[in-house]
């Protein structure tokens, strides 16, 4: 699926959409260059989830975690992951649970130790506010999850 995004708001809109087509324990990954959107996705998950503090990317912290409404979304950004064996050390496997919903940006950089995503994500710049996101799933909860993604 390839869908057109005119700017912030949409890019946060289409966040928004696919927050009601996750299903617990899903893992997503987001792919773009820097500005590319990945974090305007995130965000808009978790304002759909009922979060409304705020949402920064992780790059410096490699992961955030929110909670909202009873679920847990972890938020990554492994932009700045020297080796993918730092996931390892700081026990990736402990946050992929079957409860939360995980968010990867750069996941190329923890190849190798990351599981199969279930959903990847990839963002383009078109122009100076416009992106285009094509999703594929990977997995069958990632097929269920782009099936509802289609009745949104």
């Amino acid at each position: 699926m390839k869908l057109f995004l005119a700017d912030e708001a949409a890019t946060a809109d289409f966040g928004a959409q696919l927050y009601q087509a996750l299903t617990p324990g899903c893992l997503i990954y987001l792919r773009g260059n820097l500005g590319a959107g990945k974090t305007t996705v995130v965000r808009g998950c978790l304002r759909a989830a009922g979060y409304r503090g705020p949402v920064k990317s992780p790059t410096f912290t490699l992961v955030e975690e929110y909670h909202s409404n009873g679920r847990t979304i972890y938020h990554f950004d492994l932009y700045r992951l020297a080796d993918a064996e730092e996931l390892e050390w700081m026990g990736i496997r402990d946050y992929i649970e079957p409860d939360a919903i995980c968010f990867v940006e750069w996941p190329e950089r923890g190849e190798g130790v990351l599981p199969l995503a279930d959903l990847d994500l990839s963002m383009l710049i078109e122009g100076a506010s416009a992106r285009t996101v094509e999703v594929k799933a990977l997995t069958a909860a990632g097929r269920a999850i782009l099936e509802g993604l289609g009745r949104g």
